[in-house]
C-alpha cells in the first residue's frame, strides 16, 4: 500500500517495507550539529529522536543512521537511486562510512552542490552557501531523465524572448547535441530557499523548496514510480511527487510533521489526486466508525495482517482473508448480532468448502469478523459453535488492532471585531481544543466550503488565535485541532458580516 504517511521510528517501518519495492529514496536528515534548533517541532517524537541521536559523538550519528540506509539500499529496486541530503558537519563521514560501504564507491553518481544566496556574511572567513546531497544507485543500470533536468544556456535577450515563447517545446524536444539553447545538467543547483513571503512557506524552518525536490523527483524517477522520505519533515517530497503523479510514502517521528504535512496535501488535492492513508499511534473512533465503508473495510484488514478484496462482486460479502486464505469480514457497526454470524458461517462454506474442512478438521479458525463490538447474540453463537461443532469462528474488536482514543474537544468564538475600513471589518477569532494528551496546534480555512474540504489558511498556529479580514456578507471558517496523539476535531463557524457581525446558527 503506497501513498501513505507513517507515524514512527523509520527504522522499525522501514524493516516492514518489501525489498526492492521502492524507485527513488530522498531523505534529509537532521544535520550532525548537535544544536537544540534541530527540535523544529518540539513534540515528544521528535525529542525522543534528537536525543536518540545525541547518545554518543560522531560515531554514534553514523551508526544512528547507517542502520537507517542500510534498510534503505534493501528495500530499493535494482534500478533505483538514493538521495541523501548533507552539510559540512558530517557529509566526508557520510560518503565513506556509510554511502560506499553499504552501495559501493563503483555506485557513486554525484556529489550535487546545492547552492543558495542565503547564509552567513562574516568578513573574517569562507561563508557557508551550499548543501551537499549525495547520489547513489543501487544497480548498474538506473533511471536518468536528461531532458527533463537540462540546464539553460546564458542566451541574449531575444534568445530569451524566443525561450518564454515556445520554451515547453524546447523543453520536450531539447537534445544536448542539437539545441543551442540547453547544456547538459551539471552537479551545480542553484535554487532559492524559502523565503517569508514564499507561498509555499509553512513555518518549517528547514523547509526545501519544492523545486529542489522537483529536480530531484523529475530526473530520477517516471510517472507511477514509488517515491519514499524517511525523514519527510515538514512534506516537500511527498507533496512534489504527489503533483508529478508517483506514488510515495513518507515517515517521520513528530506528530507535527505527519499532520502538518497532512494539511499541506489535503490543500493541493483536486478531483484527480490520488487517495492517501495516515498511519497514527492511536485512531479516533468517530473518525474511523463513520468514515467511507470501503476504505475502512481495505484499511482494517491491512492492519490486522490481511489481504483485502478488491473484487468486490461475487465474494460471498467476504472483505478479505489473512495469509493463509482464511477468510476475514468486517462490519463497521456496534453490537453486531446473530444474524451476521450465521451469514458469515454459510458464506464461508461455499467461498471455500475444502478449505473450510481442513480449518474445521484442524481446529483452528474458519474466519475472523472484525466489527466495533459484538452483541451478546453473537458472542454466544460463536462460542455455541466452538462448544458442539469444534467450529471456531474468532471476533475481533477494532480496538483489538488499532488503539483507539478520544478525539480533541473543540470549540470557537468570535471575541473582537473591528469596522476598518468601507464593507471590510477585523474580526479576531479564538479557539479553544482540550485532550488529555495536550494540544499540538491549530489550523485555520478563513473560506471554509464542505465540499472542497478543509484547506489551510493557516497551517500553524500554536495559540489559537487569529485576526482576520472579511468583507460584507455571509462566511464560513473553520478550525482544526491535533492533539499530541495526531488525533483531530474539526469546528465551523459561520457568521454573517453586514454593519454588524454576528454568528449565524
Amino acid at each position: 500500500m503506497v501513498n501513505k504517511l507513517i507515524l514512527g521510528d523509520n527504522l522499525e517501518i522501514l524493516k516492514t517495507l518489501e525489498t526492492e519495492s521502492v524507485d527513488l529514496i530522498y531523505l534529509d536528515p537532521p544535520f550532525f550539529s548537535n544544536r537544540n534548533y534541530e527540535v523544529i517541532w518540539g513534540d515528544e517524537g521528535e525529542i525522543r529522536s534528537f536525543q536518540d541521536r545525541w547518545a554518543g559523538g560522531i560515531e554514534h550519528y553514523i551508526a544512528w543512521l547507517k542502520e537507517r540506509v542500510e534498510q534503505m539500499h534493501r528495500i530499493l529496486k535494482p534500478t533505483g537511486t538514493i538521495f541523501l541530503h548533507c552539510d559540512w558537519h558530517a557529509d566526508a563521514y557520510i560518503r565513506v562510512e556509510i554511502l560506499d560501504r553499504i552501495f559501493g564507491m563503483n555506485r557513486f553518481i554525484a556529489s550535487i552542490v546545492w547552492y543558495y544566496s542565503w547564509g552567513g556574511r562574516s568578513f573574517q572567513r569562507w561563508n557557508r552557501k551550499h548543501d551537499v546531497i549525495f547520489h547513489y544507485s543501487k544497480g548498474d543500470k538506473f533511471i536518468f531523465n536528461v531532458n527533463d533536468v537540462l540546464d539553460e544556456r546564458m542566451l541574449s535577450e531575444k534568445s530569451q524572448k524566443r525561450l518564454q515563447y515556445d520554451g515547453a517545446m524546447i523543453m520536450k524536444n531539447a537534445n544536448t547535441k542539437e539545441d543551442p539553447n540547453f547544456i547538459p545538467p551539471s552537479d551545480v543547483w542553484y535554487i532559492a530557499t524559502i523565503n517569508g513571503m514564499s507561498k509555499e512557506r509553512i513555518g518549517y524552518p528547514t523547509q526545501k523548496p519544492e523545486a529542489l525536490l522537483e529536480r530531484i523527483i523529475k530526473a530520477a524517477s517516471n510517472e507511477g514510480d514509488v517515491i519514499l522520505d524517511p525523514f519527510v519533515g515538514g512534506g516537500t517530497t511527498v507533496a512534489v511527487a504527489d503533483k508529478l503523479n508517483r506514488k510515495w510514502i513518507g515517515i517521520d517521528q513528530s506528530v507535527q510533521a505527519i499532520k502538518v504535512t497532512e494539511l499541506r496535501l489535503d490543500k493541493q488535492r483536486s478531483l484527480f489526486s490520488a487517495p492517501f492513508t495516515v498511519q497514527l499511534h492511536k485512531y479516533d473512533y468517530d473518525t474511523l466508525r463513520y468514515k467511507n465503508a470501503f476504505e475502512f473495510e481495505s484499511w482494517i484488514v491491512q492492519q490486522f495482517g490481511g489481504i483485502c478484496n478488491t473484487k468486490q462482486r461475487n465474494d460471498f460479502g467476504l472483505d478479505g482473508k489473512m495469509p493463509d486464505n482464511t477468510p476475514i469480514q468486517v462490519k463497521r457497526s456496534d453490537n453486531i448480532g446473530r444474524n451476521v454470524i450465521d451469514n458469515f458461517f454459510a458464506a464461508i462454506q461455499r467461498s471455500d468448502k475444502k478449505l473450510f474442512n481442513k480449518n474445521v478438521a484442524q481446529k483452528k479458525q474458519v474466519g475472523y469478523i472484525i466489527a466495533f463490538s459484538f452483541g451478546k447474540g453473537a458472542v454466544e453463537e460463536v462460542a455455541r459453535l466452538k462448544l458442539k461443532e469444534n467450529i471456531i469462528i474468532n471476533l475481533v474488536k477494532v480496538e483489538d488492532i488499532v488503539p483507539i482514543a478520544q478525539k480533541p474537544a473543540l470549540n470557537i468564538e468570535i471575541t473582537k471585531s473591528v469596522h476598518t475600513e468601507k464593507e471590510i471589518w477585523e474580526i479576531e477569532l479564538t479557539s479553544k481544543g482540550a485532550s488529555e494528551k495536550g494540544i499540538e496546534f491549530y489550523s485555520w480555512d478563513f473560506d471554509y466550503n464542505s465540499e472542497n474540504g478543509f484547506k489551510a489558511s493557516v497551517m500553524i498556529d500554536r495559540n489559537g488565535q487569529q485576526t482576520a479580514k472579511f468583507k460584507a456578507g455571509l462566511h464560513i471558517v473553520a478550525v482544526k485541532v491535533v492533539d499530541n496523539d495526531g488525533l483531530e476535531n474539526i469546528e465551523v463557524l459561520k457568521f454573517k458580516v453586514n454593519g454588524i457581525v454576528e454568528r449565524t446558527v
